[in-house]
């Protein structure tokens, strides 16, 4: 102990050696999660099939709101929960199975539009604010270990690795601000505020989306496989009918056939289609310009506006 005492300047030396230690594992662990949060945040504000996928999905939810409200310029993220909410009358299909079906039909080239979003799950993992404070906590070490080889300016040690880490570093906060500026402008350009929403918040919004479309088109397929099936089945031979102990039955009533055939016509199908066929003008529509609200006109950009949200 009185050694130790009589080493010069020994917190600031113990601190230094502390962070020269931790460095490269500190450095191994904050560069992924930057990385992982570039990625996804550029690739979801630049997929141009993501775009169209939301702009379907607002066509179509401003086809069933029409009646209520005028035409909305977006909706929001936590609209795309309420997809699998919104159900046929015999409750055996969503929303989105509907739609999946038709972009199948109408736009097979966006099906894999998935393909064009990385890293979803590793950036909604990542806590922005804890990076970005871990990286301002190795600058404040650097600059400790630079002022102590100021004082021991022939310290080899010190002199070996400013040099080999300073550069590395120097990258480390670029990348930083790289991915604060990309996260900001990804989650601002769909209609949400970074500052009250966080990786962990934005990003599940896609990857839940994601998965409920996979899905609906496994069911969707399966559903197709089934009615071939029923389709393909040979149809049963009619039983002989025996005629020793025929027992007469009378006819129904005719007011009984005409109740059965009223029944039959009040079933609300899964999507109304008025007389001009309004779906299959959006679909066409839109394959050849985006869809917007301002007096029935298209444009190039999807913009994000609450008014939706309640009522998908």
């Amino acid at each position: 102990m009185v050694r130790f005492s009589k080493i010069p300047r020994l917190s600031q030396r113990i601190s230094m050696l502390t962070f020269m230690g931790n460095f490269p594992e500190s450095v191994k662990t904050i560069q992924p999660q930057l990385n992982a949060l570039i990625a996804a945040s550029m690739s979801i504000k630049s997929s141009s099939k993501l775009k169209k996928i939301l702009e379907i999905i607002l066509a179509f939810g401003n086809y069933m709101n029409s009646s209520k409200r005028g035409a909305a310029y977006g909706f929001r993220l936590q609209s795309l929960d309420l997809l699998l909410d919104t159900k046929s009358t015999d409750r055996r299909q969503t929303l989105l199975h509907f739609i999946v079906c038709k972009i199948q039909e109408k736009y097979p080239e966006l099906q894999t539009f998935y393909s064009e979003l990385h890293f979803l799950d590793k950036a909604a993992l990542v806590s922005l604010d804890s990076i970005l404070q871990d990286v301002r906590s190795l600058e404040r070490g650097l600059e400790l270990t630079s002022r102590e080889l100021s004082v021991e300016k022939d310290n080899p040690v010190l002199q070996t690795f400013l040099s080999s880490n300073t550069e590395l570093l120097s990258s480390l906060i670029a990348d930083g601000k790289t991915a604060q500026d990309a996260y900001d402008s990804a989650v601002e350009y769909f209609g949400e505020d970074s500052k009250t929403t966080p990786p962990s918040v934005f990003f599940p919004f896609f990857i839940r989306f994601i998965k409920a479309y996979k899905q609906a088109e496994q069911e969707n397929e399966l559903r197709k496989k089934q009615k071939g099936v029923q389709t393909e089945a040979p149809p049963t031979p009619p039983k002989p009918e025996d005629t020793r102990n025929k027992v007469c039955v009378t006819s129904k009533p005719p007011h009984m056939d005409l109740i059965a055939e009223l029944k039959k016509r009040q079933v609300t199908p899964l999507v109304r289609e008025g007389k001009d066929g309004a779906i299959e003008d959006i679909i066409t529509a839109l394959k050849s310009v985006p869809f917007t609200a301002r007096s029935a006109k298209r444009s190039s950009r999807l913009f994000c506006d609450s008014v939706f949200s309640e009522e998908i």
